[in-house]
């Protein structure tokens, strides 16, 4: 952990320094070159890429002892995004991204709050068990950010983002384990693996979510870019008033693809 928290800090201090360093008079022509197209200031981006990621409290808590199962699901998006630059260093870009995400895991868990569906019973408590949940989210992004040209090849590009759900998933089953109606010492219902109890949360999920975008751009050519960027969720997917889980689960997506400069 300590090697990785003096990676991530070490890359934050050279991206600042990058970011810092003046356009001197012999690399200025490089960026011009690698600049918008015929001497403009402003240009328009269509990408497209593949997402992978999942939706998780962070951190995992207690009652997550073990995630034995995950596959990405869907996880395709295109964005139209336009920006316009200050200088040859600084702009604002901004967008609208549709995208398509999700997840499928399984987990082992100990006193997890729970809320599931036994044929016509309905009961809500902790359970211990194996839990295997899918979630998935379709809509669009509504990203603005901060621009910054590193070097004439290589953007870093910064800032909050709103997503509006179109689709809304979340569902599963819990089974092999036990229930323990209302809290930890109420009433113990056994589930097996040849009955599994379900649970869906779909509706319970809420239609707008924000966080930060975070992401990097490599020109390969003057129109052709290939791209990676973070996507970090800000708010829990679940509305304020749903207390059947117990904890916040926020969104958290990676997207790699390639870009090509309109105009």
């Amino acid at each position: 952990m300590k090697n990785n928290m003096r990676k991530i800090i070490f890359a934050v201090f050279a991206c600042l320094y990058a970011l810092l360093q003046p356009v001197t008079a012999q690399n200025k022509d490089k960026y011009e070159e690698w600049g918008p197209l015929n001497g403009k200031d402003w240009g328009c981006l269509l990408r497209t890429g593949y997402i992978l990621g999942g939706t998780t409290p962070m951190p995992l808590p207690a009652e997550i002892r073990s995630i034995g199962q995950y596959r990405p699901q869907g996880g395709f998006t295109v964005h139209f995004d336009a920006y316009k630059m200050f200088n040859k260093r600084y702009g604002v870009m901004a967008g609208v991204h549709y995208f398509m995400e999700g997840m499928f895991t399984g987990a082992e868990v100990k006193n997890y709050a729970m809320g599931i569906q036994m044929g016509e019973d309905y009961l809500e408590g902790r359970f211990t068990g194996t839990d295997e949940t899918e979630s998935f989210m379709a809509g669009f992004t509504i990203p603005v950010m901060a621009t910054f040209r590193l070097s004439p090849r290589w953007n870093m590009n910064v800032g909050p983002y709103a997503s509006f759900l179109i689709y809304r998933l979340f569902e599963g089953s819990v089974y092999d384990g036990y229930l323990r109606v209302s809290d930890p010492t109420g009433e113990k219902v056994e589930i097996s693996k040849e009955n599994p109890a379900t649970y869906d949360f779909s509706d319970d999920m809420r239609r707008v979510l924000w966080g930060m975008e975070i992401g990097f751009d490599w020109k390969a050519t003057k129109r052709l870019t290939t791209f990676a960027s973070l996507d970090w969720g800000m708010n829990s997917i679940f509305k304020r008033n749903f207390e059947t889980v117990a904890f916040p689960m926020y969104p958290f997506y990676a997207t790699f693809g390639i870009a090509y400069l309109l105009f």
